[in-house]
């Protein structure tokens, strides 16, 4: 079975809810919850408001996201 390609966006981080799991807002404006891997550096752990990371959510179900890395700064 093909392993499913995940939708990619720029989330902003809203408020943080544990050590990694974070409260974000997608680009049309809805809020969901995303987390980092267990492999993410320690650097990555407590991230404030603010913050526009990548985030990597399944095509089926966008209630849920993976952080990928930051978002390139806005020029």
């Amino acid at each position: 079975m093909p392993r499913e390609i995940p939708v990619r966006a720029v989330i902003t981080v809203i408020e943080c809810l544990s050590d990694r799991h974070y409260r974000v807002s997608l680009p049309n404006g809805k809020e969901i919850v995303a987390h980092l891997e267990r492999r993410a550096p320690a650097t990555w752990r407590g991230l404030p408001a603010g913050v526009r990371l990548i985030g990597e959510l399944s095509p089926y179900d966008f209630e849920h996201a993976r952080v990928a890395g930051f978002a390139p700064a806005d020029r």
